[in-house]
């Protein structure tokens, strides 16, 4: 039996372009994360995913950044086994599935009310799991988080939707009630800005996008004291490449010579605090 939608806002509805891409490479012959439970939730949905458009390109892209802040995250929780982790934008996001969460660990999935009521009902509860019903840019929601623990701040596709003042005023909010502490998310230059407004597959959301794109990613350096770039994770370098169908082989191969060229493809940004 297929779930009922709720009416979702048309930034809520941007959710689908990222689950229903990790849920395709779950179904490729070679999947790059294996993601099966976002692979379950589509199926169970009565949502038209071909009307995405999503091609072969972005499927690969979404599934490698994903598995990249997987292995950010994972990495940080074995260090901090204690640590305080946020998802911010989850939308259907099945990251804590996906990776081995200590019990010590506690884990908040943020997003809007109309999205965390269906998470609610698509993914099983976990007494280390926490949803936060709230707009990012709200003032009040960090309240519900712990303080005095080291974070791990992880969004994927959140901050295009975010203009630069914003994400600058959350980044500093962030900073200012953990100790310590990493963000990662995926990043865009202009130019990846202006592709999305213009691909086929990312039409659907490129009204929405408010962040103009960084082509230095040292730039956020100078937003808070605290923040140092800890590594530029440039997917057309990643050792998955391997694994891509071979004229997209080809293609990343080629444009990894060139950090300027890679960047426009995707790239993963990882600081710490």
């Amino acid at each position: 039996m297929t779930i009922t939608l709720p009416t979702f806002t048309a930034l809520e509805d941007s959710l689908w372009l990222t689950l229903c891409g990790r849920a395709l490479d779950n179904r490729s012959s070679h999947p790059i994360l294996g993601d099966a439970m976002s692979d379950q939730i589509v199926r169970s949905l009565d949502y038209d995913y071909g009307q995405l458009n999503i091609d072969t390109n972005f499927r690969l892209s979404v599934a490698l950044r994903a598995k990249k802040l997987d292995q950010v995250v994972a990495d940080f929780l074995v260090r901090h086994p204690d640590a305080v982790v946020l998802d911010l934008g989850v939308g259907l996001d099945t990251r804590h599935a996906r990776l081995t969460v200590p019990d010590t660990a506690d884990w908040y999935d943020v997003d809007f009310p109309a999205v965390s009521t269906l998470r609610d009902r698509l993914i099983p509860a976990h007494p280390t799991r926490h949803v936060i019903s709230a707009d990012v840019r709200d003032l009040g929601w960090l309240d519900a988080v712990p303080t005095e623990r080291p974070a791990v701040i992880v969004a994927d596709g959140l901050m295009g939707f975010l203009s630069e003042d914003e994400m600058v005023s959350l980044w500093n909010r962030l900073i200012g009630h953990f100790p310590s502490g990493e963000f990662v998310f995926n990043a865009y230059t202009r130019f990846a800005v202006w592709v999305a407004r213009h691909a086929r597959g990312t039409k659907s959301v490129a009204e929405l996008m408010k962040f103009p794109g960084m082509d230095d990613p040292r730039a956020p350096e100078g937003w808070n004291p605290k923040l140092h770039l800890v590594r530029e994770i440039v997917l057309s370098k990643e050792p998955e490449i391997a694994e891509f169908p071979p004229g997209w082989r080809l293609f990343h191969r080629l444009i990894a010579h060139s950090t300027t060229l890679s960047r426009m493809a995707s790239f993963v940004l990882h600081y710490r605090f």
